[in-house]
């Protein structure tokens, strides 16, 4: 947590992955981001995984650092607090239609100056998500071992919603883009980021599009192979497997040196007339011989010798883990500064939980924010944000248009 943002209030009104994550990176650079729920949760409220209280560990670490507020938005006079919230902060973060009682144009109506961000699924409205958007963009076809038939071999899906994270820092993003253009010329914006855009975006970005149309088709299946370069997964004598990458000259002659594999590898490239040290074209176009030749090496050492060595050389490499061990690696989680464990969970359940990404050397990071309580903090908000009085308030309450703290923050 860092105070960079601590002039900046954000509503959010959303729910899954995508734009709770935007209202997360924001709130972790010190905006202050009210998220605005349906008074019974959110779509998100119960997603699996959880607890034995019934607690979602997702909406659990998506909402750090928020503050929540509870409405009956399914009433017209919830939504339009909603409505006059979003209007009395000027910025909102949503995945709800731009079709619907949130649209852009009936808040600048109270606010001119509005910055909207909304995230849809296709930019011609149909309706999308993480996993659908990647079927789309050819990348699970790109996936599995290099003896699958690209026509007729099944798609390998990530299980990462790796589009929904890439979406939500796009929209914090253009949030603040929108922000200094506001202080620039005191204009409002209206940003639609589309999923589906930012999946198939990103795939033309890296060059993909460009190399398929180039090429005149599709790409081989290279299993756990790094595409265009030197690199892939390995098991040592001892059955650990692990990845290596080389990239760069100093990475390669690491590696070479790390395997003790100069002279198999002088005799290889004489064998093939090239010289490996001149980049990763050769390296990938012979990358089965190399593989053959590293794997052999490999074979002979105790993953306790080849990590030595390799470390002692500035290789790239890293041991596979399961998921449950990466969450118990000291290195990884125990000795990071990204981590503090904390209890103060509306779960009960004590973790680690992460700061902002980016580490500023010259300022200290404050401890990570829990998430609130579903309804935490409506008499707060619709008190200093609306000014509303307490007896207004808890008439609202009364009439089951808004909500008070979570009934099961007990």
């Amino acid at each position: 947590m860092y105070n960079l943002l601590d002039d900046l209030s954000i509503i959010e009104a959303s729910s899954f992955v995508a734009s709770p994550t935007a209202g997360l990176y924001c709130a972790q650079m010190g905006a202050e981001v009210i998220r605005v729920d349906h008074k019974e949760g959110g779509l998100d409220y119960d997603r699996y995984m959880l607890t034995e209280e019934g607690r979602s560990l997702s909406w659990e670490n998506l909402n750090r650092a928020k503050k929540s507020v509870a409405l009956d938005l399914r009433s017209e006079e919830g939504r339009e607090l909603l409505v006059e919230l979003s209007a009395q902060t000027g910025n909102l973060i949503t995945n709800l239609p731009e079709k619907s009682f949130l649209s852009h144009e009936a808040i600048a109506a109270k606010r001119p100056d509005l910055v909207s961000v909304r995230i849809m699924g296709w930019h011609d409205g149909r309706q999308a998500m993480d996993f659908t958007v990647n079927a789309a963009s050819g990348y699970p076809l790109m996936c599995g071992p290099e003896e699958w038939d690209l026509e007729t071999a099944p798609p390998v899906n990530q299980v990462l919603p790796a589009w929904d994270f890439i979406t939500g820092a796009y929209c914090a993003f253009s949030m603040l883009a929108a922000l200094r253009h506001r202080d620039k010329t005191g204009q409002g914006s209206q940003l639609r980021v589309p999923l589906g855009d930012v999946a198939i975006g990103t795939m033309a970005n890296s060059g993909a599009m460009a190399e398929m149309l180039y090429r005149g088709g599709n790409r081989e299946r290279l299993g756990n192979a790094i595409w265009g370069a030197f690199g892939r997964d390995f098991r040592s004598r001892d059955g650990v497997r692990f990845m290596v990458a080389a990239l760069t000259a100093k990475q390669w002659a690491g590696l070479v040196k790390a395997f003790e594999a100069d002279s198999e590898m002088a005799e290889l490239e004489h064998k093939l007339g090239v010289r490996f040290a001149d980049g990763d074209r050769p390296r990938f176009q012979h990358r089965h011989a190399l593989f053959d030749l590293f794997q052999s090496k490999a074979d002979a050492l105790d993953w306790s010798d080849l990590e030595a060595r390799m470390g002692a050389q500035g290789c790239t490499f890293e041991r596979y883990r399961t998921m449950y061990e990466a969450a118990n690696d000291p290195v990884l989680v125990d000795e990071n500064p990204l981590f503090t464990n904390t209890s103060a969970n509306p779960s009960g359940f004590e973790y680690p939980a992460t700061r902002s990404f980016a580490n500023i050397p010259d300022r200290e990071a404050a401890a990570p924010a829990p998430a609130p309580y579903l309804g935490q903090h409506t008499e707060e908000v619709l008190a200093e944000r609306l000014g509303l009085s307490s007896g207004t308030i808890g008439d609202l309450v009364d009439r089951g248009i808004a909500r008070f703290s979570d009934a099961r923050s007990s």
